[in-house]
C-alpha cells in the first residue's frame, strides 16, 4: 500500500531530532508540506535542510517552546501564511525530567512534565482546531508510549503523563468527530537521544534479546505509522493508542 500525504499541511512538535525528525521526513517523503518545530532554533534549520535535501519536500520551521502560547501561535500563524492550512499535527515533543519513585517527586518536576506531555498536546489541539480543523477536518497523533500500560520503577511519572495522554486521545476523539480525529501511537524503547540513557553501553542489546522481534525500534519504525494514522487509509479510525513496542507488551520471558 503507498499511504500518501498529498496535498495536506503538518505540524510536527519536537520534529528536530529523534521519531519527531523521524516522522516530519516520513510526511515529507509521502508528500505533505511539514512545519517543524522544536526549542532549537539551529537543530530546526539543521533538520529542515536535511531533510529537502533526503526527500526532495516542502518543509520549514518555527522554532519556539511548546509550553509557551505566544510561540505556538507563531508556529502556527507561519504555517497558515506559508502553507494555507493545518490538515495534520503530531504531539510528539515530551519531556522527562526525573526519574525515580514516584512518591519521591518534587511538585515542581512533576508539574514541568505534565506541562510538556499533557497539557501542551491539549493546548496545541485547541489551537489547531480552532483555527482550521473545526471547519475544515483533520487528523491528530499523539506520541504516547508504551509505558502507558505498566508500571517502572524509574519512569513512573513520565509513564503516568503518557497514561493520561491515551485517555485524553479518546476523550477529544469522543467529542471532535466526525470532522477530526484523534489517535495515538505508543512506541517502545526507540534507539534516539531521548531514550539513550535505557539503551547505550550494551543496555540496548540486552533488552532487544527480550523482545519477540529481537531489535529495538527505530525513528522510521514509528514515523511509518504515524504516516498511515494521519491519512486517509485510517479514515474510519479515531480514539486508538497503537502500540508500535517489538512485541514488548507480550512477552512471555
Amino acid at each position: 500500500m503507498d499511504i500518501r500525504l498529498d496535498g495536506k499541511v503538518a505540524i510536527v512538535t519536537g520534529g528536530s531530532r529523534g521519531i519527531g525528525r523521524g516522522i516530519a521526513g516520513a510526511m515529507a517523503e509521502a508528500g505533505a508540506k511539514v512545519m517543524v518545530t522544536s526549542r532549537n532554533e539551529e537543530s530546526c534549520a539543521t533538520t529542515v535542510a536535511e531533510l529537502q535535501s533526503s526527500t526532495g519536500g516542502d518543509l520549514t520551521y518555527v522554532a519556539g517552546h511548546i509550553g509557551k502560547t505566544e510561540d505556538m501561535e507563531r508556529v502556527l500563524d507561519a504555517t497558515m501564511e506559508a502553507f494555507g492550512a493545518i490538515d495534520i499535527l503530531v504531539n510528539n515533543a515530551a519531556t522527562n525530567p526525573y526519574a525515580g519513585p514516584v512518591i519521591e517527586i518534587d511538585v515542581p518536576r512533576w508539574e514541568k512534565t505534565f506541562s510538556t506531555n499533557l497539557t501542551a498536546p491539549l493546548v496545541w489541539t485547541q489551537a489547531c482546531w480552532n483555527r482550521w480543523m473545526k471547519e475544515h477536518g483533520g487528523a491528530v497523533v499523539n506520541v504516547s508510549s508504551v509505558g502507558a500500560f505498566g508500571t517502572n520503577a524509574i519512569l513512573g511519572v513520565y509513564d503516568i503523563t503518557k497514561r493520561a495522554l491515551v485517555h485524553l486521545t479518546e476523550q477529544l476523539a469522543a467529542e471532535v468527530g466526525p470532522a477530526v480525529r484523534v489517535n495515538a501511537v505508543c512506541p517502545g524503547l526507540v534507539r534516539t537521544d531521548f531514550a539513550r540513557a535505557l539503551w547505550e553501553d550494551g543496555r540496548g542489546d540486552a533488552i532487544a534479546e527480550m523482545l519477540p522481534l529481537k531489535r529495538l525500534g527505530e525513528p522510521e519504525d514509528i514515523a511509518q505509522t504515524v504516516v498511515f494514522m494521519a491519512s486517509d487509509a485510517a479514515s474510519w479510525m479515531t480514539g486508538h493508542a497503537v502500540l508500535v513496542d517489538g512485541g514488548q507488551l507480550v512477552n512471555l520471558n
